[in-house]
Formats: C-alpha cells, sequence, structure tokens
C-alpha cells in the first residue's frame, strides 16, 4: 500500500477541491460579465478587487496573530502574484480590449495544460504519458467546442492575439515556480502577499489611465465583491491549494472545464441559453480531463 506524501490531499478531499476550483474559477467570468453590464471599467473593478481583497486579508492576519513573512518569501511569492494574478488578468483583459472576443481569449488560455506539462516535465519530473497527452488534446478539443460559438470571425491585429498567449504564458510559468520553490507560507499568508502586490499593480496602472476612483454604482460593487469572495477567496485559494498538493500539471488540466463551466454559470446567472455543442463540448472536455487523471493516478501507483 502506497502511503501518502506530506501535504497531498486524500482522494475525496481532492475531489472536493478540484471540483470548487473549477466551479469559483469559472465565476471570475461571470464576475467581468456582471460589470461589463453595469459599465464598470475594467482595470477600476480589477484595483478594487485587489484593494478591498488585501484590506480583508491585512485584517485577518492582524486579528489571528499571524506573522509576517519574511523578505525572501514576499521576493518569490510577489514574483508569482505578478506572473499569476497582475499580469494574468491585465493581459488578458487588454486583449480583449484590443478585439479578441472572449471565445478565442478562452481558447488561448486552454493552451495552459500542454505548456504547464512541457515546463513541468523538465523543471519539476512531473512527467507526462502518451495517455496523458493524448487525454489534453481531447480536453482541448472540448474548450474548443464550448468557444466556437463565441468566436468573432471578423477578427483582431495580429498583434492583439499575443496578449492573451502572453497571459497564458505568465500563468504557466507563475504556477510552475510555485511548485518548484515549494514555499512554506501558510495560505493566509500566501494569498496576503498575493493580493498586495497584484493590488500595488493595478493601483499604478489605474492611476495612470485616470481611473482609480471608487466604483460609483451599487452594481459595479456587486461585481466587485463577487470577484473578492468567489474568484479570490474560492478560486485562488483553492488554485494554491491543489497545486501543492497534486502538482502543476494536474491543477492546470483542471483549467479545461472552466470554458464549459463558466457556460453553465451564465446560464444560471443571466439566462442565456446552453447550446446543444456546449454540452458536447462538456462532455468531451470533462473526458479528457478523466484520462489525464486516470493515467496521471496509474504512473504514480506504478
Amino acid at each position: 500500500m502506497q502511503s501518502r506524501q506530506p501535504g497531498r490531499l486524500g482522494p475525496v478531499a481532492i475531489a472536493v477541491a478540484a471540483t470548487g476550483l473549477v466551479v469559483t474559477w469559472s465565476s471570475g467570468f461571470v464576475g467581468a460579465e456582471l460589470a461589463a453590464r453595469a459599465d464598470g471599467e475594467p482595470i477600476t473593478v480589477l484595483m478594487w478587487r485587489f484593494v478591498v481583497l488585501a484590506g480583508v486579508l491585512v485584517a485577518a492576519m492582524l486579528v489571528l496573530r499571524r506573522p509576517w513573512p519574511r523578505r525572501a518569501s514576499w521576493l518569490r511569492q510577489g514574483t508569482v502574484a505578478v506572473l499569476n494574478q497582475a499580469a494574468y488578468l491585465l493581459l488578458i483583459f487588454e486583449g480583449v480590449r484590443a478585439g479578441v472576443d472572449g471565445g478565442t481569449a478562452a481558447l488561448i488560455a486552454a493552451l495552459q495544460p500542454m505548456l504547464v506539462a512541457t515546463v513541468a516535465g523538465r523543471v519539476l519530473g512531473e512527467r507526462a504519458t502518451g495517455w496523458m497527452w493524448a487525454g489534453m488534446v481531447v480536453g482541448l478539443a472540448g474548450v474548443a467546442l464550448v468557444v466556437s460559438g463565441a468566436v468573432d470571425g471578423h477578427g483582431a491585429p495580429l498583434w492583439a492575439y499575443a496578449l492573451p498567449l502572453a497571459a497564458v504564458l505568465c500563468l504557466g510559468t507563475g504556477t510552475v515556480l510555485q511548485r518548484r520553490w515549494r514555499m512554506h507560507d501558510d495560505l493566509l499568508q500566501t494569498l496576503t502577499m498575493h493580493s498586495i502586490v497584484a493590488g500595488a499593480v493595478f493601483v499604478v496602472v489605474a492611476l495612470l489611465r485616470g481611473h482609480a476612483a471608487p466604483p460609483a454604482t451599487g452594481d459595479v460593487w456587486f461585481a466587485v465583491l463577487w470577484l473578492v469572495v468567489l474568484s479570490s477567496l474560492g478560486g485562488y485559494v483553492l488554485y494554491v491549494t491543489v497545486t501543492r498538493s497534486h502538482g502543476a500539471t494536474f491543477v492546470s488540466t483542471m483549467l479545461y472545464l472552466t470554458p464549459p463551466t463558466t457556460m453553465l454559470w451564465v446560464w444560471l446567472v443571466f439566462g442565456v441559453p446552453v447550446t446543444p455543442l456546449g454540452v458536447a463540448g462538456l462532455a468531451v472536455a470533462a473526458t479528457g480531463v478523466a484520462i489525464v487523471l486516470i493515467s496521471q493516478r496509474r504512473a504514480q501507483a506504478g
């Protein structure tokens, strides 16, 4: 009988954490849509999302009397925060702002698991088997089916597509570094450092663009709080937890289910009907993820 590695979640716990990750990570796209429908400026929403989040987490650190991390932790966690939070979100938003439609941006973002699997094999020793690569290809095909109806045939300037691609590179790099450095800060310390660093980046950008004023309507504030509670306190906490437990390839593969789950979120929140093509894409993506997870378990057992 194989003993469980320290810090590694058991089968039930990882299933719950991975499911929660997909649901809460997908909620970020709904929050962005809520902000857009309320005419919220994207950089303003991003800035206040992280300002509020940082305030809540700093207060929690003080109330719980948690020790503040040392300089080395700030340097490493700050690097991950810039890559995984600030750069990733800014580049995605800028790509959409430049004319890349949401479906295409989601499809480009779905390349991340393959990128991480390629890098993780060399840097982290998380070797992807042939079946795992096959599962990732199937997962990508499922994502392509889900977003195909949202792809704009008019296209954006060629350079604009480099922005979401750069976002994927940033998130993938940050994920691998987070796993490689094996930082020992607890979740509260980690999220506090990430929110402060990312928030500082967004404050600077918002000030430079003249969009740092607080949101003027309750609807925009609702979108901000949605993002703070579900996407950050839910999605990113689980992203860090699952990465630490099961590795960069595993957590990145779970993100294949983000576009199909977003489709369900949009149906529940906005009443946008789910198409047969979307259901087919969800089934295909889920099949791809299942292939990867089963193959990874067998490789570890062997």
